[in-house]
């Protein structure tokens, strides 16, 4: 027969043992998902500054962009500056800056993060002009986080 004590103490023991298989990957994906969140916060700040180099640098090569229709798969952050131009990017689209409206995490491990993301772009008046909605896969490749892949609505 199980007394109320002992019950209690059959919960609690049932709850560390939960507790101490899970806590090590819950700490470890906390830290991946701030260290991702960085790269998203750098990422976005680089981008509105319009350096295309330490743009590329919040990137993981091969990068992987899925929109328009395409896949793109830019092989190196030489191949990837080379075809960017922010300047150009602004004048053709009327645009001044990108903001993150909001950056959700999907799914997180120990060297993955996966984002849902909604972000606006507005023009040089201040004044929000679209919004898309978009997927990041954050990863880290040895001591180093970066996005891996985005997929966007945006053109």
């Amino acid at each position: 027969m199980s007394t109320p004590v002992m019950k209690k103490i059959v919960q609690l023991s049932v709850l560390l043992i939960g507790i101490a298989g899970v806590a090590p990957s819950a700490v470890a994906n906390e830290e991946a998902v701030q260290a991702a969140r960085a790269v998203m916060d750098d990422f976005i700040t680089h981008f509105n500054a319009r350096d295309e180099a330490r743009w590329a640098d919040t990137l993981l090569f091969p990068h992987i962009r899925v929109a328009s229709g395409t896949v793109a798969v830019t092989p190196t952050k030489a191949e990837f500056v080379a075809n960017m131009d922010l300047d150009a990017f602004a004048e053709a689209n009327n645009w001044s800056h990108s903001a993150w409206d909001s950056i959700e995490v999907i799914q997180a491990g120990p060297d993955k993060v996966h984002f849902k993301v909604r972000f606006s772009r507005f023009n040089p008046a201040g004044e929000r002009y679209v919004s898309y909605d978009s997927l990041y896969v954050v990863q880290r490749a040895g001591d180093r986080w970066g996005i891996r892949a985005r997929s966007s609505f945006a053109p």
